[in-house]
């Protein structure tokens, strides 16, 4: 399948060698692919520059933002939560009717650690974007949990703990589980509903952050219990 992620960070990158591994044709969109490929120092995270990774990842290709749109059957979306929308917006006719899985966070580190939400209790990013681009089937999922639990739910408790699903669209979230489990393994799936409960799982983004500190380290994940 064509299946094109947009934004270049570790979140980005992990997915993409991912879907590559499993014999996808992967593109991982940037806004400027020069100044994406002439980076070279370590991100805030102390990850190697995009030139260093792509070394070890050949079969995904770097393109401009409108071309992964354009190339994608199925878009991830891993930009920097603070620019989702902005860059979203200007591929709205190349993601018509397409499934795009939000993974991004409304997250400003202006200030530095930890993180603040941009927008929360009242409205959320999955919404946004969702309405940014009323023609584009959003599912907002993975944005609990780090970035190689995504792509490898099995690395922790074999797998025994559950991601979240929320959208609007019954066929795309049902399509978006399916890539959950038969693509990534994640064995507990729960679907909260419409894209407002996309409120929920972002909010729980400060709890996560603070989690990590007192942890150090950010492989761990919400079990969900019930006495039934």
């Amino acid at each position: 399948m064509n299946i094109a992620v947009l934004g270049t960070g570790i979140v980005g990158r992990t997915h993409a060698a991912k879907l590559a591994s499993l014999g996808h044709d992967v593109t991982i969109g940037t806004k400027d692919v020069k100044k994406t490929l002439a980076e070279t120092e370590p991100d805030a995270m102390g990850n190697p520059p995009f030139s260093i990774w792509q070394k070890e990842n050949k079969k995904v290709k770097l393109v401009p933002f409108a071309a992964a749109a354009k190339h994608g059957e199925i878009i991830f979306e891993a930009l920097h939560g603070m620019i989702a929308v902005e860059v979203l917006r200007t591929l709205e006719i190349d993601l018509d009717q397409k499934i795009l899985i939000n993974i991004s966070n409304p997250l400003d580190f202006s200030k530095g650690m930890p993180p603040t939400l941009t927008v929360s209790n009242t409205d959320s990013l999955g919404e946004q974007i969702q309405k940014a681009l009323p023609n584009t089937k959003v599912v907002k999922t993975l944005n609990t949990v780090g970035a190689l639990l995504q792509v490898n739910p099995g690395s922790l408790a074999d797998g025994d703990h559950h991601i979240f699903v929320s959208g609007n669209d019954t066929k795309a979230k049902t399509k978006v589980i399916e890539i959950l489990k038969e693509w990534y393994g994640w064995k507990h799936i729960i679907d909260l509903g419409y894209i407002t409960t996309a409120r929920g799982t972002e909010m729980t983004l400060p709890m996560w952050l603070r989690l990590w500190g007192a942890l150090g380290t950010g492989n761990f994940n919400y079990k969900i219990v019930t006495s039934d």
